[in-house]
C-alpha cells in the first residue's frame, strides 16, 4: 500500500506559499452534533438498493452518485468526518495525494485553495490545500466517495501568536495532536513517519488522522456480484484452531440463507470401514447470518462454526459437515491433530495472496501436491484485496478448495483486512485462539503451540505497544525449542521508504531477548531473507540472531533495494515456503519455491 509520507523532495519555492498563507480571508465552519457518516452512508446504500435497478447499481459513477445525494447527506459527508475546536483563528491545511484529482469532493465546494506547493513522495505528487477558519468548531469531510488513496492529513497554522493554539473536542476520539516535524507519525493507526519537510511547514500542529477511515464513504464500485454464490450445499469449509491443536479442531463453513443450522459428523479414520463403519459422533455448530446488501446476487449467507473436543493427539479423523438432512452433506474430508509429544513436522508459509487469486490457486495447489505432509498453512496477512467485501473472500476460499478443509489455516491480519477501519469480516470468517492481550479485541493477536514450536501471531496494523507487554510475557513463558513470530508489516523491509521503525524498535528487542528463530512477514510484495539479526545488526550466526522473511504469494509485485541486512532477495516472483522441523539433529530446514515448484532459496538452522 502506498505510503504518502516517506521520502520527500521539495519541488517548488516557499515564497509563493508564504504569500498565499498571508492572503486568504477568514472563513466559517458550522458543525452540528456529529451526525454519523457511517449512518448516513448506510442510509444512502439502503436507498440506492431499494430505488435503483441492479444493473444500474453496478454502473454507478462519481457524477451519478453525487447527483443522487440529498443536501443533508452532502453536508454531513462534507463536514462530519473529522471535527475539532480551536481557540484562535487558523489556517487549515489539507495534505493530499495529488492523484486524488478532485477528491475529496468538498475541497473546492468549501473554497479550499491549492497552496502552490508540491512535493515528491515515492515518485508521487503530494499537494496542499488551505483555508482560513475563525476560532471555534471546524468540521472536515470524508476522504473520498470512490475509495482508495491514502487518507488526507491535517495541519494547523495559527493566525495569532497569542494565545497559544489549543485543539479540543476532537471527533472521532482516536484523533491525536502532534508537532509537524521529521519523525512525526501522520496517522494514529500506521507506523509511517514524516521525513524532512519544507521549512514553512515544520513545527505546525498536525492532527494525526485515522488511515483506515479513508473508505468510510466509499460509494463507487461498492455494489458487486460474486462469482461463487452460496447454495444449500455446504462449501468454503475451513479448518482453524481456537483451542489446543492436540485435542481440538475447529471447522467453519458456508451455506445459503435457507440453511440456518449445521453440524459435523466425525469419526477416527482407524475406526472407519465402508462395510462396517463406526457410528460417527455429532457436534452441533453455532450458526450466524452474514449479510452484505451490496453483494447483489448473494447478499445473505449463514456461517457455521463447530469445535470438536476430546480428540486424541496425533490422530487422523474423517468428517463431513451439513445440516442433518440426507442430501445436505459435504464430501468426506480428513484432518490430523497435533502430536502429543515432540515429533518432526512441516508447515507452509505464504505472504500476500491478495491479487490474482486465480493465479495464486496454482501456487497453493502446487504447494499441497508437493508437500502433502505439511501440517498447516501460515498466511502473513493480506489474504485478500478488499477485506470487508465478501466476494474477495469467496474467491480465496474457492481457489483454495480441497486444501483448507484438510489442513488448518493460521492467518495474521494485513492492512487489506482492515479496509474500512476494522477487520470485521475477517473476524467473522476465522475462529481463532482468544489468548491475546487482555485489552485487545480477541483473535487479532494470539499464540499456539505445535510439537516443540510456538507461534506468536501479531496484528501489525495496530500500534506495536498494544501488544508489546503481552508479547514479552508469552515469550518469557515459552518453553518451545523453536519460536516463530507471524505478522504483516516487516520489521526489516525491502525498501527504505517501506520501513516500520516502531515494529523494529519495540518488537525486535524481544525477539533478540527470547531468541525468536524466524519472523514470517508480508506486505512488501517481494521476497527477502535477512541475515540473522540481533540488536538491529547482523549477528554472528542463526544461533544468536533472528532471520526475517518477507514473501508474496499473489501477483502484485514491488521493486526492492538491497539493504545491508539483505542476504537474499527476489522481485516479480510468487513463492511458498516450506519449513521442516527435524527432531533428529534438532534442525530447521527452510525452503522457498516458486509457482512451478522450483527451489529459489534455502536455509538450515541448527540448535
Amino acid at each position: 500500500m502506498t505510503n504518502m509520507f516517506n521520502q520527500v523532495q521539495q519541488r517548488s519555492a516557499g515564497l509563493a506559499l508564504a504569500a498565499l498563507l498571508l492572503s486568504t480571508a477568514l472563513g466559517q465552519a458550522h458543525v452540528g452534533s456529529h451526525p454519523s457518516v457511517h449512518d448516513t452512508v448506510a442510509g444512502i446504500i439502503d436507498r440506492f438498493r431499494k430505488t435503483i435497478r441492479e444493473e444500474d447499481l453496478l454502473k454507478l459513477d462519481l457524477a451519478k452518485v453525487q447527483s443522487l445525494l440529498t443536501d443533508k447527506e452532502r453536508k454531513t459527508l462534507s463536514t462530519e468526518h473529522i471535527s475539532f475546536h480551536v481557540n484562535v483563528p487558523v489556517k487549515v491545511i489539507i495534505i493530499r495525494d495529488a492523484a486524488m484529482l478532485d477528491k475529496p469532493f468538498w475541497l473546492k465546494e468549501r473554497e479550499f485553495r491549492p497552496m502552490g506547493l508540491k512535493i515528491k513522495v515515492e515518485g508521487n505528487d503530494v499537494d496542499f490545500w488551505v483555508k482560513d477558519f475563525a476560532a471555534g468548531p471546524i468540521g472536515l469531510g470524508v476522504n473520498s466517495l470512490t475509495g482508495g488513496n491514502a487518507h488526507y492529513g491535517v495541519a494547523l497554522m495559527p493566525l495569532k501568536l497569542e494565545p497559544k493554539l489549543e485543539v479540543t473536542k476532537m471527533y472521532p476520539g482516536q484523533l491525536r495532536i502532534a508537532s509537524l516535524k521529521e519523525g512525526t507519525q501522520p496517522f494514529v493507526d500506521r507506523t509511517e513517519i514524516f521525513p524532512a519537510l519544507p521549512t514553512i511547514l515544520s513545527g505546525l500542529t498536525v492532527i494525526q488522522t485515522v488511515y483506515e477511515s479513508r473508505d468510510d464513504a466509499k460509494l463507487i464500485n461498492l455494489f458487486r456480484n460474486t462469482l461463487y454464490t452460496s447454495s444449500t450445499k455446504p462449501d468454503q469449509i475451513l479448518l482453524t484452531w481456537s483451542g489446543d491443536p492436540k485435542t481440538t479442531q475447529t471447522i467453519q463453513w458456508r451455506s445459503g440463507p435457507s440453511v440456518s443450522k449445521g453440524q459435523v459428523q466425525w469419526v477416527k479414520k482407524s475406526q472407519y470401514n465402508r462395510f462396517q463403519p463406526a457410528k460417527p459422533k455429532v457436534t452441533k455448530a453455532t450458526s450466524s447470518k452474514l449479510e452484505q446488501i451490496t453483494l447483489l446476487n448473494d447478499p445473505l449467507i449463514h456461517r457455521h462454526t463447530a469445535t470438536l473436543t476430546g480428540l486424541d493427539p496425533g490422530t487422523t479423523y474423517l468428517y463431513s459437515v451439513g445440516n442433518g438432512s440426507d442430501d445436505g452433506w459435504s464430501e468426506m474430508a480428513e484432518f490430523t491433530t497435533a502430536p502429543g509429544g515432540i515429533r518432526p513436522f512441516s508447515f507452509v508459509y505464504m505472504g500476500d495472496a491478495q491479487n490474482g487469486l486465480d493465479h495464486w490457486s496454482s501456487l497453493v495447489q502446487n504447494a499441497f501436491r508437493q508437500r502433502p505432509d505439511a501440517a498447516f498453512y501460515v498466511m502473513a496477512g493480506d489474504l485478500v484485496d478488499r477485506g470487508n467485501e465478501r466476494d474477495d473472500w469467496d474467491s480465496l476460499f474457492h481457489n483454495a478448495r480441497g486444501i483448507y478443509d484438510r489442513r488448518p489455516m493460521i492467518p495474521a491480519i494485513g492492512n487489506h483486512e482492515v479496509q474500512g477501519g476494522h477487520p470485521g469480516m475477517y473476524l467473522e470468517l476465522f475462529d481463532l485462539p482468544r489468548n491475546g492481550p487482555e485489552k485487545l479485541e480477541p483473535e487479532r493477536a494470539y499464540t499456539f503451540k505445535y510439537s516443540n514450536a510456538e507461534f506468536f501471531v501479531l496484528d501489525s496494523n495496530l500500534m506495536p505497544d498494544t501488544q508489546t507487554a503481552w508479547l514479552e510475557k508469552t515469550l518469557a513463558a515459552s518453553t518451545a525449542t523453536w519460536k516463530f513470530a507471524v505478522y504483516h508489516h516487516p520489521a526489516y523491509s525491502s525498501k527504505p521508504e517501506r520501513d516500520n521503525p516502531n515494529i523494529r524498535d519495540l518488537w525486535t528487542p524481544l525477539f533478540d531477548k527470547y531468541h525468536v528463530d524466524m519472523a514470517l512477514q508480508g506486505h512488501d510484495h517481494a521476497y527477502l531473507r535477512t541475515y540473522p539479526m540481533k540488536g538491529q545488526k547482523k549477528a554472528n550466526s542463526t544461533a544468536e540472531g533472528t532471520v526475517y522473511i518477507v514473501s508474496v504469494s499473489g501477483t502484485k509485485y514491488y521493486e526492492q533495494d538491497p539493504r545491508e541486512y539483505t542476504e537474499f532477495g527476489m522481485t516479480n516472483v510468487s513463492t511458498f515456503q516450506v519449513l521442516d522441523i527435524q527432531i533428529s539433529g534438532n534442525r530447521l530446514v527452510y525452503r522457498s519455491y516458486d509457482t512451478e515448484g522450483k527451489l529459489r532459496d534455502n536455509l538450515i538452522i541448527e540448535k
